[in-house]
């Protein structure tokens, strides 16, 4: 079980980089477009000043939801690249999400990558807490990060191209 699992994908949003990342890294305003992370904040001496983007070693708390549960994690960003890459991990680094964009047309689009890992150190942490059931959650999650990918994907760019 030492292997990350990984996935993303990718949409082309008719808006600069510049104005999608400074969407997708205000993590506050998640809860738009993620069909499980309802909510967002920052720590509150972690929030960036008003017009400014966050930056790496940050921490915000993401409050998930379910119909068979609701949880809340504590993340930090590790990867703050204003128009180019936003990243966070997760708890102990259990799993990386981030988001990468390239100009298109001159500047006047972007392709928006969502990536998702779910790392050999989560793996093993999911290993010792759920024993037996570790391969049962870890295909949960799996499927829900392969699922929700192109949902969130999506309505970031309906975001994006009705601000």
């Amino acid at each position: 079980m030492a292997d990350a699992r990984t996935h993303s994908a990718s949409i082309t949003i008719a808006a600069p980089p510049a104005e999608v990342y400074d969407l997708v890294s205000d993590v506050t305003r998640t809860g738009e477009w993620s069909p499980v992370c309802t909510a967002c904040w920052w720590d509150e001496a972690d929030a960036p000043q008003p017009g400014a983007s966050p930056q790496v070693g940050a921490h915000f708390t993401g409050r998930n939801e379910t119909p068979e549960r609701t949880w809340e994690t504590r993340s930090q960003v590790v990867v703050a690249d204003p128009g180019r890459e936003f990243a966070w991990v997760v708890g102990q680094g259990f799993v990386r999400w981030g988001y990468m964009l390239r100009a298109l047309d001159d500047g006047a689009a972007t392709e928006l990558t969502e990536t998702w890992e779910f790392t050999p150190e989560g793996l093993a942490a999911f290993a010792q807490r759920y024993g037996e059931d570790a391969d049962r959650e870890i295909e949960a999650r799996t499927r829900m990060a392969h699922e929700g990918i192109p949902a969130t994907l999506a309505a970031v760019k309906r975001v994006a191209e009705t601000a």
